[in-house]
């Protein structure tokens, strides 16, 4: 049921060396998933193709139920805590890694009738912040994330890490070329574009609050730039409104991640948690 693992060079986790380089692995097809909780979220999925999982004795203690489900048709390898420095040439503390073939990509358009609230990320190559922004959107429900070419892969570790998982939830796209031409399919696709923007230039922008009293646009396209730059000008005038949050005067801006979560929250305020809330008043009432 379980591969035990004796030493770093054992040939059946050769795999796993170079886990930190992200070309590497893309290279390979593959992407790694880090730490207990992101790995359980993923075998439990049961959408991913898992190449193989690596733990150590007390994790594999700990995702039993999860590591049951699949064996016999993954490799599940145990080593001790202290040979993952030695097999991966980096400590990881959560002792527990798995090797997961990339999925192939959605096409845009395809990704675009499936949804109604999408973000659109452009030049965030932060890892934290990718994950973050993944975070958010599964929180408060939307339907996809749209990266731009440079922007950090939302299958790199520390971007599944952050995302507690949710990168390999909410559906994506990370597009490799035509940008920002390709944003001319949300128009297309029936999306209103609206930009949020740090320091609103001119008169064509409003408050967050503004633009969320009015009723939401069917399909709806929240498109964020990189801390301190911000978007570029191409994708600013390709934007149907320019929103931004408005803050304390000694304060010049807001990490991208927690605007992105303040933006969603205002935006899905009206139509999120339904059931929740229904639950609860009947409840109540009993």
């Amino acid at each position: 049921m379980f591969e035990r693992i004796f030493t770093a060079g054992d040939p059946r986790v050769a795999d796993y060396r170079g886990v930190s380089d992200p070309e590497l692995l893309r290279s390979r097809n593959l992407f790694v998933a880090e730490g207990r909780v992101v790995v359980r979220r993923l075998l439990e999925d049961g959408r991913w193709t898992v190449r193989s999982v690596l733990v150590s004795d007390r994790a594999r203690q700990d995702l039993e139920p999860a590591l049951a489900a699949i064996a016999g048709s993954v490799p599940i390898f145990v080593c001790e805590s202290t040979d993952f420095v030695g097999i991966t040439g980096h400590q990881m503390h959560r002792g527990c890694l798995a090797l997961v073939e990339r999925p192939p990509a959605l096409p845009l358009n395809e990704l675009l009738r499936q949804s109604c609230l999408v973000l659109v990320l452009e030049g965030v190559a932060n890892a934290d912040n990718v994950g973050g922004v993944f975070r958010n959107a599964a929180a408060f429900g939307a339907d996809a994330v749209i990266l731009s070419p440079s922007c950090c892969s939302p299958l790199y570790r520390k971007a599944i890490r952050t995302s507690m998982g949710a990168s390999l939830r909410v559906p994506f796209l990370h597009l490799a070329d035509e940008w920002p031409s390709s944003l001319m399919q949300l128009r297309t696709a029936g999306f209103t574009m609206a930009a949020l923007v740090v320091r609103p230039i001119g008169e064509s922008w409003e408050t967050l609050e503004t633009f969320a009293s009015r009723p939401r646009p069917v399909k709806l396209a929240l498109v964020i730039g990189a801390e301190g730059s911000g978007i570029t000008p191409a994708v600013d005038a390709a934007a149907d409104h320019r929103i931004t949050i408005p803050m304390e005067p000694e304060v010049d801006s807001l990490n991208l991640a927690v605007a992105a979560g303040i933006a969603l929250e205002r935006l899905t305020r009206d139509t999120r948690g339904r059931g929740i809330l229904a639950a609860r008043t009947s409840g109540e009432r009993r």
